[in-house]
């Protein structure tokens, strides 16, 4: 059965996250005396990338000749996007301003998730995490000792969507959250077996901490509650478990 209500809370007081902090100690401290036991924590991956260093910095950029061209065509500091091709498998597309990757993780989305937004500096970007699904278990499994509850962990991004506007969160990373409700071959109300319904339960949690803060309020970290359905003892399979392999993706062919 469906928990009793689903809720969304910035966890409050936590300090800026610097290079080398122990992000799951400052969670731990900010949620002191909260029971964390089923609930959901929804990390920004800007949190996570500060604290691993998953940082660059422009003053060490030397842009090759791919980057120059597109920096040219698109009116853009080549430097930053000779970041961008670092952290990119494939280009799928160059238009209209944006480049459009596949990264090394597997995720297609704008700029390779190299963003300059909440940067810790004017001339450093902040990239994706190296291993989103390891930074997550490596975060609950520190919360855990910490604490000695074991809440599910979503590190989230923003990414936007093919034939919409705008941008959504979404997990770039996850551990002990059932990341897909797949509900096929199970009937719906009226006993009609459903053969294609699958629900995107991480990245569901990721929009919905997301409506829970702004984008300039400076907190990094969500709890969810109502969804101790879908956490879980073990890490479980990460956000990897979202990604389309490319042959089945319709947009890439």
């Amino acid at each position: 059965m469906p928990d009793a209500g689903l809720t969304a809370t910035p966890l409050a007081g936590l300090p800026e996250v610097a290079q080398g902090a122990d992000l799951g100690e400052m969670v731990a401290a900010a949620a002191a005396g909260r029971d964390l036991d089923g609930a959901v924590l929804v990390v920004s991956h800007k949190a996570v990338s500060k604290a691993e260093g998953a940082l660059r910095h422009l003053a060490d950029v030397v842009p090759g000749q791919r980057a120059l061209e597109i920096a040219a065509q698109q009116d853009r500091d080549p430097r930053h996007v000779e970041v961008i091709l670092e952290q990119t498998d494939e280009l799928l597309r160059a238009e209209h301003g944006v480049l459009i990757c596949v990264t090394h993780h597997g995720f297609v989305c704008a700029n390779a998730g190299v963003d300059a937004s909440n940067a810790p500096g004017e001339e450093t970007l902040v990239l994706l995490p190296r291993d989103p699904d390891g930074s997550a278990r490596r975060l609950r499994s520190r919360v855990r000792d910490l604490t000695g509850s074991s809440p599910a962990v979503v590190i989230a991004d923003s990414f936007g969507r093919a034939w919409r506007f705008a941008q959504v969160d979404v997990a770039v990373g996850c551990a002990g959250l059932t990341t897909i409700d797949d509900w096929a071959g199970r009937p719906d109300r009226s006993g009609r077996e459903l053969s294609a319904t699958a629900i995107a339960i991480a990245d569901s949690a990721a929009a919905a901490a997301d409506l829970a803060r702004s984008k300039d309020s400076g907190e990094p970290v969500v709890v969810i509650d109502g969804l101790a359905r879908f956490v879980s003892d073990d890490d479980g399979p990460g956000a990897a478990a979202l990604l389309r392999p490319a042959a089945q993706d319709l947009f890439r062919r």
